[in-house]
């Protein structure tokens, strides 16, 4: 299901005024209206090289396994707002975060030409103290981000708690192999390179851990989210990758 056949999108803007949005800010992806117009760009040959779905095929699962009308939803790492719209059309309450001011106006401006208006503001979900400050929420959507963080148990330990009924968590995890390393707290991790503030895709820290996928699904039973759909679990050209609904 993409956003040429859902609604209307974006066919109120002209094609100057789509021209100049496009040009304003760094684009790295883009969506499509019913007239195969284009907003957003491309990251580079081969990366977010298609139009994005709205709402994403995990969204749709998402609201299959929990019904989305009148829930709270709290989407950590908005990117450019293609996930923000796509939860907008189950539910009206949707606040996202990122940690970089660049896709925070991105997320803003896409959802705005969109005709939809969620809050949207900056926030380093790797800082403790910047998660403790988050109020409760129904559904958490996470995807793309775990395996970016410098401290994801800590993360989920500070994160799952405010969450009171569901999370579609998608991230890269590490085999036995690739954890060679282990915490000071006794999980064993992958530690990733991270790219840097200037590289979107990159996490805020230097590098990154991705846990093992037992101490993933423990983590999520511990803080009470013992139902576990997974929606897929596969090896992609960085390593595994899973993307699962966990509910109580």
């Amino acid at each position: 299901m993409t956003s040429k056949s859902n609604y209307q999108a974006f066919e109120h803007l002209s094609d100057l005024d789509l021209a100049v949005l496009n040009r304003l800010l760094p684009w790295k992806c883009f969506t499509e209206d019913s007239l195969g117009r284009k907003l957003g760009q491309q990251a580079w040959e081969g990366k977010r090289s298609e139009s994005q779905e709205i709402p994403d095929l995990r969204i749709i699962k998402l609201n299959e396994v929990i019904n989305l009308a009148n829930k709270s939803v709290l989407e950590v790492g908005c990117f450019e707002g293609v996930h923000t719209i796509g939860l907008l059309l189950h539910t009206s309450t949707v606040v996202a975060v990122d940690s970089r001011i660049e896709n925070v106006t991105k997320t803003l401006s896409r959802c705005a030409a969109y005709g939809v208006f969620p809050k949207v503001y900056v926030l380093d979900i790797d800082d403790e103290e910047q998660t403790s400050s988050l109020p409760d929420f129904d559904v958490l959507h996470h995807v793309g981000v775990l395996y970016h963080l410098f401290d994801p148990v800590t993360h989920l330990n500070t994160l799952l708690p405010k969450i009171q009924t569901a999370v579609l968590l998608d991230t890269h995890y590490a085999t036995d192999e690739m954890a060679i390393q282990t915490h000071e707290t006794g999980y064993k991790y992958y530690e990733y390179k991270e790219l840097g503030y200037d590289d979107v895709f990159s996490g805020m820290a230097p590098t990154s851990k991705w846990l093992l996928k037992s101490h993933l699904l423990e983590l999520l039973i511990k803080n009470g989210f013992s139902c576990i759909q997974v929606l897929s679990d596969k090896l992609e050209r960085n390593g595994p990758r899973i993307s699962l609904v966990a509910s109580k």
